[in-house]
């Protein structure tokens, strides 16, 4: 039996002369284009794309003229107080940049080099990450024969690569900070650099000639533009996966490591990310070339058919709703936390929605439990006094003092709405079900851990007490565990709700089928992410005829677009439970 795939590639046919592979493919085309009036070629790429490989290929093609976009910056005595005002002292968090890469260019150099690059009389090459600012007339302007007067390649990198590129030593694209604290690069890409790269991506992939997969340096592959919107026209047409991937942590466990196929030798692993577009990336299997992209390109270039004309009206091209797996089987608890409230992270960090989100439990050791809410005796104000007192080391925090302390079972589903105090605790295997306004998690309490690097990690009692509702026992367990409700039970399967909370905005229902059997599944208007919670195949059909039959296999995440608007599910080879989460 096929068990979990960590490697889902989507077969795309008839691409015979619109995929280039490796360095000699990729520079025979672009010489043969670069002919003419049109002589000058834009390499707009992301950052984390490696600048030494595309400085080869750039080599390789003997400019005239060679022009990066990163000379028209400001300079570090400019940069660096700028962005400290933007990003602030704050290991974690800063507030959501709506502005422009152009807020970071230096006038009076942009304006030098866009001069220079115009009255260039040969082969002219810009690269970089802004490198189409530079030629924005150019890339508008065309030529006699109709042909537009600069080449435009778009270069892109997956984000799992770029976060391990900056773990390695690689700097953030706006600072020369190899040795800077990871946190805070993580912070500067994703409140700051990504922001500014997505505006300019999202432009780019409708104006460009070529798409480059730079994930993996050394062996680029390209496309024309034409198979580019074709592949994302073949994907958003039916259910796919995303290429999960999976990471160790302090309180890490060991049960992906048997269920997902993961490395027997690695200490843990405490998180995969298999449901979540902004972080996770598509693979494609071109006739034999494998091109991998962001999953994001699709939420960016098909916003209306993935995820739903009311649900792209209410969240713009961004993905709302987000699978992950917290692993604790075997490990430790994980910390303490609480999401901000709609007002807080409106306010603070500029974003329009939380992370509402619920802990499904895929599976359960010994003495499973999930902390959740305040008990009906506690003190809250006392409460962040005692937390403030563990945090300086005075003493050791007595959680189940003031928060509730839940047994968990399998198939239990444990609801937190934005501002509820909660985590898992060890011996347990979490799907957690949420929307994904990034990384907004306030840490209370991390029971007195170090990191994997040996440093404290971070935590917010501050911004903690600033949103923690008073949501205590009984109100709990009335309200937040286990609201099953059966909708339907008819010959075969059984539907029905598990939640969310209605303070929250992702509904989920679980459908169980029996060996054998189908039942017919409405998108309701939104995109539909589910995950194969029991049982070892799920067939996933159309109801007419629009995409192929798709398996899946258990613990694998996976999306239907919002426009197939109805599909099937078929359990084989036995009995199936499907947890399916969609934006009311």
């Amino acid at each position: 039996m096929k068990g979990y795939d960590r490697y889902p590639a989507k077969k795309v046919g008839n691409t015979k002369g619109s995929v280039h592979k490796g360095e000699i493919s990729i520079l025979e085309r672009l010489r043969s284009d670069l002919c003419g009036d049109s002589q000058t070629l834009v390499l707009e790429t992301y950052p984390g794309v490696s600048e030494g490989e595309i400085t080869k290929l750039v080599r390789s093609l003997s400019p005239d003229l060679t022009v990066s976009a990163s000379d028209m910056l400001l300079g570090p005595e400019k940069m660096q107080p700028l962005l400290a005002e933007i990003l602030t002292e704050d290991r974690v968090f800063a507030r959501m940049y709506r502005g422009e890469l152009s807020d970071f260019a230096d006038p009076e150099r942009k304006k030098a080099l866009e001069e220079k690059i115009r009255s260039s009389p040969g082969r002219t090459v810009v690269w970089g990450f802004g490198a189409s600012l530079l030629c924005a007339d150019l890339l508008r302007e065309k030529s006699g024969d109709g042909k537009r007067k600069a080449l435009l390649v778009y270069c892109d990198i997956t984000r799992w690569e770029i976060q391990l590129r900056l773990r390695s030593g690689m700097s953030n694209a706006l600072s020369d900070d190899p040795e800077e604290d990871i946190l805070k690069k993580y912070k500067q890409g994703y409140f700051l650099e990504w922001r500014l790269a997505d505006r300019i991506k999202e432009k780019c992939l409708k104006e460009m000639d070529y798409y480059l997969d730079c994930s993996r340096d050394g062996d680029f592959v390209m496309i024309t533009r034409e198979l580019f919107d074709r592949i994302l026209d073949q994907e958003v047409s039916g259910p796919f996966r995303l290429v999960p991937y999976f990471d160790p942590g302090v309180w890490g466990g060991q049960w992906m490591k048997k269920v997902c196929g993961l490395d027997p030798s690695a200490p843990n692993y405490a998180w995969s990310f298999d449901g979540v577009p902004e972080e996770n990336s598509l693979l494609f299997d071109l006739e034999g070339t494998v091109l991998e992209m962001p999953a994001m390109n699709l939420t960016l270039m098909r916003p209306r058919e993935l995820l739903g004309k009311r649900v792209f009206e209410a969240y713009g091209a961004e993905f709302p709703i987000r699978f992950d797996f917290l692993d604790t089987m075997g490990g430790q608890n994980l910390s303490l936390q609480v999401h901000p409230t709609r007002e807080y992270i409106a306010s603070e960090f500029g974003m329009a929605y939380t992370q509402d989100e619920s802990y499904y439990i895929l599976d359960a050791g010994e003495g499973a439990c999930v902390y959740l809410g305040l008990k009906e005796d506690a003190d809250g104000e006392e409460m962040f006094r005692a937390l403030r007192r563990a945090q300086e080391g005075e003493e050791v925090f007595d959680a189940e003092r003031y928060v509730n302390r839940i047994p968990a079972s399998k198939h239990d589903h444990f609801l937190i709405p934005a501002g509820t105090v909660h985590c898992s605790g060890k011996n347990a295997m979490v799907l957690e079900i949420s929307a994904t306004p990034f990384i907004f998690t306030f840490k209370l309490w991390d029971w007195g851990r170090l990191g994997m690097d040996g440093k404290p990690r971070p935590i917010n009692i501050e911004r903690g007490e600033k949103v923690l509702q008073e949501r205590r026992t009984a109100w709990v367990m009335e309200n937040l565990v286990n609201r099953i409700q059966v909708l339907r039970k008819e010959n075969g399967f059984t539907e029905e709700r598990t939640g969310l909370h209605p303070l929250e905005p992702i509904e989920t229902r679980r459908w169980s089928i029996e060996e054998g059997e189908s039942v017919r599944v409405p998108c309701r208007g939104s995109v539909n992410m589910l995950n194969l919670v029991e049982g070892d195949v799920c067939m996933v059909e159309s109801t007419d005829g629009s995409f192929p039959s798709f398996e899946v296999h258990y613990a694998e995440t996976f999306i239907v677009p919002a426009i197939a608007g109805e599909y099937r599910l078929r359990a084989a080879g036995g009995p199936v439970r499907v947890m399916q989460a969609f934006v009311r």
